[in-house]
């Protein structure tokens, strides 16, 4: 089952599963903004990731002493999500603990997830509440996929990524387990400008770690910005498929990253995870423009 939003200048469609966004049209000349989840390149088009954010040492992480399987992303990716309500430009989504998760998870929780348009943006919004009654450990993130070319205007290699800094950045590189191996590679940039090479992604996603950035746009070879994601959140990751020439690029806002190689802690040890008292609840936003 779907959910499409609407507006004056976009059209937003939205899955029950997972409540992953699947489509974002611009109306006037009909563009595809997203990837079409076409399983060539990759399957999905906008997966929420919760309760964790990319991959766990040994695909596992350990709490009161006893050791919990997790694949990467956590599950919710994979799981029928509630419609709470629809008016047509907004709607919220939701998904529940339940034996399953807690079997995986040992915490109960809420989860609800919002699109709401507001003129060229569409704004995705994350509330997570804790349920239970101990303290509750999670990370939560986006990975949408951002047509790279757009209406087949051009190659990939001609476009470039465009930062809200005129800094170089410093990235985490990730090893073949998908865990943090190296935390000081360099993103050179030209002024916040990189061009897009077609050995960008050959070692997977780049992590962006500790608040250097907070605006990237996707740019046509002509400099002219054409989709922004605009967040709060401390890291974010880019990436797109090694070797495949994937005509996409994810932008990925993150509250939590994946272990590093040397981690050996417990799930509260964890970098950039989050804490939740019973009864509490973390609101976090972030907002899709379309130029």
């Amino acid at each position: 089952m779907q959910v499409i939003l609407e507006n004056d200048t976009l059209k937003a469609t939205i899955n029950h599963f997972g409540a992953e966004l699947s489509s974002l049209v611009k109306k006037d000349n009909g563009a595809e903004y997203l990837w079409n989840a076409d399983e060539k390149f990759w399957k999905r088009s906008s997966p929420v990731l919760f309760p964790f954010v990319g991959s766990l040492k040994n695909k596992e992480f350990i709490y009161e002493g006893k050791t919990y399987s997790m694949g990467q992303h956590g599950f919710a990716r994979d799981m029928d999500f509630s419609l709470v309500s629809n008016d047509g430009t907004e709607a919220w989504f939701s998904l529940s603990s339940d034996d399953s998760t807690y079997e995986k998870y040992p915490f109960a929780f809420s989860l609800e997830i919002g699109y709401k348009l507001i003129d060229n943006n569409l704004k995705v919004t994350w509330r997570v509440v804790n349920e239970d009654e101990k303290e509750m450990y999670f990370s939560i993130g986006g990975h949408p996929a951002f047509m790279c070319p757009i209406e087949n205007c051009g190659k990939q290699t001609d476009y470039f990524i465009e930062f809200d800094t005129d800094k170089d950045l410093i990235y985490s590189k990730l090893s073949d387990n998908g865990l943090v191996y190296k935390k000081d590679a360099l993103l050179a940039t030209n002024g916040g400008k990189l061009q897009i090479d077609e050995h960008l992604f050959d070692e997977d996603a780049l992590v962006v770690e500790g608040n250097q950035a907070h605006v990237v746009s996707l740019c046509k070879p002509d400099g002219e910005r054409y989709l922004t994601v605009k967040f709060d959140a401390p890291l974010f990751g880019l990436w797109s498929p090694a070797g495949k020439g994937a005509p996409f690029i994810c932008i990925e806002p993150w509250y939590g990253r994946c272990d590093s190689e040397e981690f050996n802690g417990g799930l509260a040890d964890r970098e950039y995870g989050n804490e939740l008292k019973p009864g509490e609840e973390f609101l976090v936003s972030y907002e899709i423009v379309v130029e």
